[in-house]
């Protein structure tokens, strides 16, 4: 039929579990024996913590639960008491419990632990959206653990291979869904939307095979491969009964989505507790009707920029396309009825400095020719990979590939790679990298070099307002950022200086500053 998901998954097999992992030889893809424990892992588990607890939104975590024991030492028990735990559960989805399942509860309780409480402090945010929208379409709440599996509830959570968001759809069964995915939008981060999409899919897998744990199965590798296990295994339609013919990423799936749901129940027994958050949990919709960026309204509201990000994390570019059609922006629930009464004057506050060359473009038709369809040239900066550049444009690392007649995902940084994109309907910003009509045939210079090359030689520009210092030898000075400060205006400081000037100075992926920054600017 079709496929889903496939998020990158580390198999490694115990010898404890003969009785039920096939005879096969795995490699071990991380240095850490708890791998070892379980069998099979999802590269989430292997998250970097201390890179995910430096992510904007854990500014916010505070404080444990008053009343909750939490330190660093796991409690164990009998396999009786984690069975009569998991049966106690009020789940429609059969809780089993096996020597798989006892490994992924252990790697959650005992080597995990930060990631558990990262995870149940998050699960105050998404819970109560999965829940809602679960209940709307009839299934089971528990189906909510499954985001804990595929994201650990990390909200722009990208796989090596290419999934994205709390659900990890994979760009083409996002389409296949619904959901909309370009340069300007990707509906696989918006929490709402990716999870109406992922019940649609919930519903039409059970109701092809009348089993959770064959849905969920089916959700992570794609109904084609269950089946396949289902013949293989003879005609066999219990999960554990075909467990030997799953795919290798997929048998640890059902194990761990279990695990999942016993550790944010039961996660006091096991001496751990949720990271709490300060982040205001009431939040409200309000539709915008015009071109908005996320600095007008962050600044006449007096909201964090970055809270309006998070709760907005669809707008890949900070932009809400209300003049194509009403488009939703969430806002903290105090902030809504403000923007209700100063929506004209958000509308026009920086007006033709936040949105300067932003152009709504023709949506009819589709065709080669249609305004929506651009090429940009895209800088590869250090860290980078295919994956993570597809991601920004909205397309596939295989077209990228394609594109620049690559045969690999890994790409050099400072390479210029070539990407036609879907702008959605908000044509780039002129300050965009984009190939000029020699470099559609032919390679060309760093934007930066032939921008420089354009600027007619001069004498160092003076600092503006005393607020740069001049960098011997390398014709740059150093500008420290300001409140109200943006690329675009802090460009307009210098003559001949431009955005994409000074976002290659400083190998800057996007356009995102902030106070106290500092800068580097060409000024010849």
């Amino acid at each position: 039929m079709y496929s889903l998901l496939m998020p990158g998954l580390i198999p490694v097999i115990s010898a404890q579990d003969a009785d039920i992992l096939p005879k096969e030889t795995y490699s071990e893809l991380s240095s850490d024996s708890a791998f070892a424990a379980i069998g099979m892992m999802p590269e989430i588990l292997d998250e970097n913590m201390g890179k995910l607890l430096q992510s904007w939104h854990v500014q916010y975590f505070s404080q444990t639960e008053k009343y909750c024991l939490d330190n660093d030492e796991n409690v164990s028990f009998s396999d009786a008491v984690y069975q009569q735990r998991l049966e106690r559960l009020p789940c429609i989805i059969p809780m089993d419990y096996n020597s798989v399942v006892r490994r992924c509860i252990d790697l959650y309780a005992d080597r995990r632990r930060e990631l558990v409480r990262y995870m149940m402090g998050m699960a105050d945010l998404y819970f109560p959206v999965f829940e809602q929208i679960l209940d709307v379409y009839d299934l089971p709440d528990e189906l909510k653990y499954l985001a804990v599996v595929e994201s650990a509830l990390k909200p722009d959570a990208l796989s090596r291979v290419g999934a994205s968001g709390l659900w990890q759809f994979m760009l083409p069964t996002a389409k296949l869904y619904g959901l909309e995915v370009n340069s300007l939008i990707d509906e696989r981060l918006d929490p709402a939307k990716a999870t109406h999409a992922a019940c649609r899919y919930f519903k039409e897998m059970y109701s092809v095979y009348g089993d959770w744990h064959l849905a969920l199965a089916a959700y992570n590798c794609g109904p084609g491969n269950v089946n396949k296990a289902i013949r293989r295994s003879g005609g066999k339609t219990n999960f554990w009964e075909i467990f030997p013919y799953l795919p290798r990423e997929t048998r640890s799936y059902v194990p761990l989505f279990i695990a999942a749901a016993y550790i944010m129940t039961y996660h006091c027994e096991h001496n751990l507790c949720p990271i709490q958050t300060s982040l205001s949990l009431a939040s409200d919709t309000v539709m915008v009707h015009n071109l908005l960026h996320f600095q007008q309204a962050a600044d006449v509201l007096n909201v964090d920029i970055e809270l309006i990000r998070m709760l907005n994390p669809q707008y890949k570019r900070g932009i809400v396309p209300g003049n194509i059609m009403p488009s939703p922006l969430k806002l903290p629930v105090s902030a809504t009825l403000a923007y209700i009464d100063r929506a004209d004057t958000i509308g026009r506050h920086r007006l033709d400095e936040l949105l300067a060359g932003y152009e709504t473009v023709d949506l009819s038709g589709d065709t080669k020719d249609n305004p929506r369809r651009e090429t940009v040239r895209h800088t590869v900066a250090s860290g980078e990979n295919l994956n993570t550049i597809a991601s920004r444009y909205g397309v596939t690392a295989r077209d990228i590939r394609r594109w620049n007649k690559l045969s690999s995902n890994r790409v050099a940084s400072g390479r210029r790679l070539t990407v036609h994109i879907d702008n959605g309907g908000i044509a780039y910003a002129r300050n965009e990298e984009k190939p000029t009509e020699k470099e559609t045939s032919t390679a060309a210079a760093p934007a930066a070099s032939r921008q420089i090359a354009q600027v007619a030689p001069r004498q160092q520009a003076p600092p503006p307002s005393g607020n740069a210092v001049a960098e011997s030898g390398d014709r740059m000075i150093s500008y420290t950022v300001r409140s109200g400060d943006s690329l675009y205006s802090i460009s307009k400081k210098y003559p001949g200086v431009t955005i994409s000037m000074i976002q290659t100075a400083n190998s800057m992926k996007g356009s995102m500053i902030k106070p106290g920054q500092i800068l580097k600017i060409p000024v010849g």
